[in-house]
């Protein structure tokens, strides 16, 4: 069977490897996809289905994937859901990859449990998903598992890219490593043994990429997992500071923006009349901001200025 690493990196050698986080927040949403309607739950989550729709049919000729972020999605509970579902099955018919952004971890049997959720063939099942492993090897080896089993990926989150991160991931444990550090190490132990055509595992991990300085540390501990980089843009992680993440054919990285780009029309522009925007006006803003995202990771990956 197909190692899901190669997959990945098929299709961003393509396309590209930047990712677009979906994290639908109807209080960004411009008026056109908000009505009376959406004064109700179900209403909301039709909005919510019209604007991925939209963001993807943008975006899929440029980004490897999207990354759904599950919360958006479950705060509306059972009609949130059937949008996530709609979603990834949109997503799937344009050939975009998926990436759950569940960031589940538990003991074996309800981790089990989660994997198969995100991980098979079920409505909610993406072709990644990301993973807390700090509760340790019992908690992220079902994941592994059923990824295997199924052809899927999943990542690990290692070093995030929130500002409080560092207060746990960097503690020093007693044998005096830190506590990142020598979780790249158990990870290792796990992608070494399940690398792809490409030299690389279907057991990648998450490194912020507002965290670049930690990147080449890690890279030397992971030389076979692909990062999630998550923080480009609107969280602080900036174009110009992420060749380190990549290897030397410009691969072993997939970069996420998510704000930065699905809301360019009103957190990039000073215009203070962003709600009356047309759909196509909005359109084009993504795309346009994909476009230049694209171009910026591809200066990078290759060390070019064209």
């Amino acid at each position: 069977m197909k190692n899901f690493a190669d997959t990945l990196i098929e299709h961003s050698i393509k396309k590209n490897t930047a990712v677009v986080g979906l994290d639908p927040d109807i209080s960004y949403f411009p008026d056109f996809l908000l009505n009376k309607d959406t004064q109700t739950t179900e209403g909301i989550c039709n909005a919510i289905i019209k604007f991925n729709k939209l963001v993807i049919d943008e975006v899929c000729d440029h980004v490897v994937a999207v990354k759904p972020q599950l919360a958006y999605y479950e705060v509306y509970g059972s009609e949130g859901i059937k949008a996530l579902e709609e979603t990834i099955q949109y997503a799937r018919s344009k050939n975009i990859i998926v990436i759950n952004d569940a960031k589940r971890g538990d003991i074996g049997s309800t981790s089990k449990a989660y994997a198969k959720a995100f991980l098979t063939n079920e409505s909610l099942s993406g072709d990644m998903v990301t993973v807390n492993p700090f509760l340790g090897s019992d908690g992220y080896n079902p994941f592994i598992e059923v990824a295997q089993e199924n052809n899927k990926g999943l990542f690990l989150l290692l070093k995030t890219s929130n500002p409080s991160s560092s207060e746990i991931q960097n503690l020093k444990l007693q044998n005096g490593e830190i506590l990142y550090m020598q979780m790249a190490k158990e990870i290792n132990a796990v992608a070494s043994a399940t690398k792809g055509d490409n030299n690389y595992s279907f057991i990648g991990t998450v490194v912020g990429a507002t965290y670049s300085s930690d990147a080449k540390k890690i890279r030397e501990l992971l030389p076979h997992s692909i990062f999630l980089v998550p923080g480009l843009g609107v969280q602080g992680g900036k174009a110009e500071d992420l060749a380190v993440f990549f290897d030397e054919k410009g691969l072993g990285a997939v970069i996420s923006s998510s704000r930065g780009i699905t809301y360019s029309y009103c957190f990039n522009k000073k215009d203070e009349n962003w709600r009356n925007i047309s759909k196509e006006q909005m359109a084009k803003s993504i795309a346009d901001v994909t476009i230049t995202a694209k171009q910026q990771i591809n200066n990078v990956r290759f060390n070019t200025n064209s």
